[in-house]
């Protein structure tokens, strides 16, 4: 069955966005050399995109340190949920996976036919998640692909296996993102810690001099693995979006909230122990989002692993 998806998922697939020939993955600090854009395109297996719980029950994670990009958005109540993608490499294990929401969608339209692990969402979303450009990967549809972890009640149990769909990651030109990456711009403010609010969640980025990485806590708590690992990002966007009221809701009433992540706005990009203050724009849903400074210059990232929170804007 997972042979058979992947053949369909390369067959449909369509080139969108922009490219990076120099990913986002790095052990180590890099060269400061650009890494330049392109058209985007693939003949390999397809981007991995995982929809991830980040209830407190649902702490520590597994694989989140081996995403390319992480996506920290507000869902009911206040509260975050993940997206976690895998162009360069795949764990062994990710989770808990979680359900889906809409604004997922618009989220993932810059990549070429994602496939889309989540653990179901509500009955009115399914049509339109049939309809994007993605293919969706779930319990019902690749069981073989997940399984329940002991010590956890569910929901907060549910793991995908990501070699039970394809042996090989796609590479980093799956990662259609717009983002770019090379020297930092001129200007920029030391910053030793930033914090990201939601109604009812926190994420603090603390900058580690020894690691050249910002340490991730979340709602007052260090970020870990279930190694035992801290979570630590070489760049961090806190990128300034609207977020609004969809036409979704869960099961006690709360409406889901919709991030709109295709239009232009404010961004902080932390990077190499500083701040930048800047422009996020993304003309159309095929396209990725770019980064330039309050002057019009562009605005690269740092090599390694990139979080992006969505917050609402002022």
């Amino acid at each position: 069955m997972a042979g058979m998806l992947l053949a369909a998922v390369l067959v449909a697939g369509t080139a969108s966005g922009c490219t990076t020939s120099d990913g986002p993955r790095d052990d180590g600090r890099g060269s400061p050399s650009e890494s330049p854009t392109g058209p985007g395109g693939r003949n390999g297996p397809p981007l991995l995109a995982v929809k991830i719980d980040n209830a407190p029950a649902a702490r520590p994670h597994t694989g989140l340190d081996t995403a390319d990009v992480v996506y920290a958005e507000q869902v009911e109540g206040g509260t975050s949920r993940l997206i976690a993608l895998y162009a360069t490499e795949l764990p062994e294990t990710v989770g808990p996976v979680r359900s889906a929401r809409e604004s997922d969608l618009e989220l993932l339209r810059q990549f070429d036919r994602p496939l889309l692990a989540f653990s179901g969402a509500q009955s009115k979303l399914m049509p339109l998640i049939d309809q994007a450009p993605l293919e969706a990967v779930t319990p019902g549809s690749e069981p073989g692909a997940y399984t329940r972890g002991a010590g956890r009640p569910a929901p907060h149990n549910l793991y995908l296996r990501p070699r039970n769909l394809t042996d090989d990651p796609p590479g980093e030109a799956a990662l259609t993102t717009g983002f770019r990456f090379g020297r930092p711009p001129a200007d920029g403010e030391p910053e030793n810690e930033l914090t990201v609010r939601f109604p009812a969640a926190r994420f603090t980025f603390t900058w580690s001099g020894d690691r050249d990485r910002w340490l991730v806590s979340m709602d007052g708590a260090p970020a870990l693995t279930t190694d035992g690992e801290r979570l630590a990002p070489a760049t961090v966007v806190v990128q300034y979006v609207t977020v609004r009221p969809s036409g979704f809701g869960d099961f006690l009433g709360n409406n889901t909230p919709y991030t709109e992540t295709v239009g232009s706005g404010k961004a902080t990009v932390l990077r190499d122990g500083r701040a930048y203050e800047g422009n996020w724009d993304r003309p159309a849903a095929e396209d990725g989002t770019s980064f330039t400074t309050g002057s019009g210059e562009r605005l690269n990232f740092a090599r390694g692993q990139v979080w992006v929170v969505y917050a609402k804007a002022p």
